[in-house]
């Protein structure tokens, strides 16, 4: 098993040295504003549209990581101004990475490797046994970095974009999900991937966002929605697909598919989806392949 602690083989300093703290509340605008200006700036590069469609939107994603208790947020410093941040989704039993973010004015000066070696740390001193992230394959900076930090590349993720599909898929039946489904959620995710979601299949109960697929009479799979940033997970692909027909929306810019899953990215590009871009799953530490179907969340 990989160790958490990163990997620092080659650079042994910082071009830039900033200032790291803890993230609070009243970041949200400087850490969602620098957010949004980051990804459209490195997508605008390379020909893609940006992953949030207004600086408002990355201001109010940001506000809520900032505010939940189960995310650990770090902050970068430059004289006193906000210039980057990161966080760490410590819901479940593995984290997760992201969103990663550094202002466009001192890129590549060091800064990123510093947000990202805070998170490990703190993955690390916390005690989880694995990391994930997912990276924008377009990105050759950002996967040389978490490459050379120690993280391993698992495999492609395509990003599905299009109308929501619709339809049923006969002996399939999708409703929304109850707290007292949560046991049987969890029990999927640990026959598909080895460990449970359980923090984020919370709060997706919480918010009335998750849903359950049931087959001959019991679940057989759930989302948190299917969307950018929430995951599914099913015994089969035939319950995935259950899953992704009844969803009325995708939210953010689409979901996110493995590419390994071919009979799947057949049905979408089929059901007039469309992919929009590719992105890198990356792990350290822990990891299971999956025995099952899934479609992971931006942060795994």
């Amino acid at each position: 098993m990989s160790t958490l602690s990163p990997q620092t083989h080659g650079s042994s300093g910082f071009a830039t040295k900033a200032v790291l703290r803890v993230g609070k509340s009243g970041d949200a605008d400087a850490c969602g504003r620098i957010c949004y200006d980051a990804f459209a700036a490195l997508a605008h590069e390379h020909g893609f549209p940006p992953d949030f469609p207004s600086s408002e939107v990355g201001v109010t994603a940001l506000r809520g990581l900032l505010s939940h208790p189960r995310f650990y947020s770090v902050v970068a410093e430059l004289d006193g101004k906000v210039v980057g941040s990161n966080f760490l989704d410590e819901r479940s039993a593995i984290a997760g990475i992201g969103p990663i973010t550094v202002a466009p004015g001192v890129q590549d000066s060091g800064i990123g490797r510093q947000l990202m070696i805070d998170v490990m740390r703190r993955a690390e001193r916390q005690g989880f046994p694995g990391v994930r992230l997912l990276q924008a394959a377009y990105h050759n900076r950002s996967l040389s970095l978490y490459a050379k930090l120690g993280f391993q590349i698992r495999e492609p993720v395509l990003n599905m974009q299009g109308e929501p599909v619709g339809g049923t898929l006969p002996g399939y039946v999708v409703r929304p999900a109850t707290f007292n489904d949560l046991d049987e959620c969890n029990r999927v995710c640990r026959d598909v991937h080895g460990h449970d979601r359980a923090g984020e299949v919370g709060d997706a109960l919480a918010r009335g966002a998750a849903q359950v697929v049931e087959h001959d009479g019991r679940i057989t799979g759930y989302t948190t929605g299917v969307g950018f940033f929430a995951h599914s997970v099913a015994e089969t692909d035939d319950g995935l697909l259950a899953l992704i027909a009844a969803a009325t929306e995708f939210s953010g810019p689409g979901f996110l598919l493995p590419a390994r899953n071919g009979h799947l990215v057949q049905w979408c590009l089929n059901h007039g989806l469309r992919i929009r871009m590719v992105t890198t799953l990356m792990t350290i530490g822990l990891y299971n392949e999956p025995s099952g179907a899934y479609l992971p969340s931006i942060l795994y």
